[in-house]
């Protein structure tokens, strides 16, 4: 089923913040030459099915180097709360009139758009059999970390919003829907074999090299390198998955 057909516009909504703890600035820092945001937002652009690709930042003033960033490259941009990251993707979105909202973090310079093409057929396939809110390839992880994906109607997005009370249900978004299942119809995207192990998201030194040499390894070689050639490559050059193999993942509310 192409989704263009259901009259929703669909956007990824990038949430990116200068003022990351373990690694600052790192959604600026280079790889293969161009910002690692930058990397990101190309590759959602690939998406057959995406209408807008919208970067969430906030208001704090080290943050206007992502809006000089937006600007300087025709991405379209909005500035909300730092602590409180529902709101900023509910005022993001309703300000662009978004059906659809796709969370995408800013730590994830691999990201898939064919899996995320993928994940919005399903989401789209199980809506019309009935409402869906909440479509995502975390919860149970199968994929691996820095290919997450979260799709949410933005009706349920609204009503979180308006509903979540707590400060982890705010600062991280989906937790009021995944943790509500009474409230939200929910769908898990699983893959068939489990790769939850490798780690390609970006949040220290270690996992930013580990980027470095994937790109180095692909980037350039086709017009996008995607999930299936990052496996290749790893199983050509098993060393790769020991540069940020102790790197343990930040909890929730960390």
């Amino acid at each position: 089923m192409n989704c263009k057909k259901q009259n929703f516009k669909v956007a990824a909504i990038v949430q990116a913040r200068m003022g990351s703890t373990r690694l600052q600035g790192k959604i600026l820092k280079e790889i293969s030459h161009k910002p690692m945001l930058w990397h990101i937002v190309d590759r959602l652009s690939h998406s057959k099915i995406i209408d807008e690709i919208i970067v969430a930042t906030t208001n704090l003033p080290e943050d206007d180097l992502v809006q000089e960033f937006c600007e300087r490259n025709n991405i379209l941009f909005y500035r909300g709360s730092s602590e409180d990251v529902l709101s900023r993707y509910y005022e993001a979105a309703n300000k662009f009139k978004t059906d659809i909202v796709i969370r995408i973090t800013s730590d994830c310079p691999v990201i898939d758009p064919l899996i995320v093409d993928n994940m919005l057929e399903y989401f789209f396939t199980e809506n019309q059999l009935s409402a869906l809110d909440y479509l995502s390839n975390v919860l149970p992880r199968t994929f691996p970390r820095g290919l997450d994906t979260e799709i949410i109607s933005f009706n349920s997005l609204a009503r979180s919003y308006n509903e979540a009370t707590l400060q982890l249900e705010r600062e991280h978004v989906t937790p009021y829907i995944y943790n509500h299942p009474e409230k939200f119809s929910i769908k898990y995207f699983v893959n068939e074999k489990n790769y939850s192990f490798h780690r390609w998201t970006v949040d220290t030194e270690k996992d930013f090299r580990l980027i470095e040499e994937i790109y180095k390894e692909l980037y350039g070689k086709k017009e996008l390198f995607l999930f299936e050639d990052i496996l290749k490559l790893f199983d050509a050059r098993p060393e790769l998955i020991g540069i940020n193999q102790d790197v343990e993942q930040k909890k929730l509310g960390e």
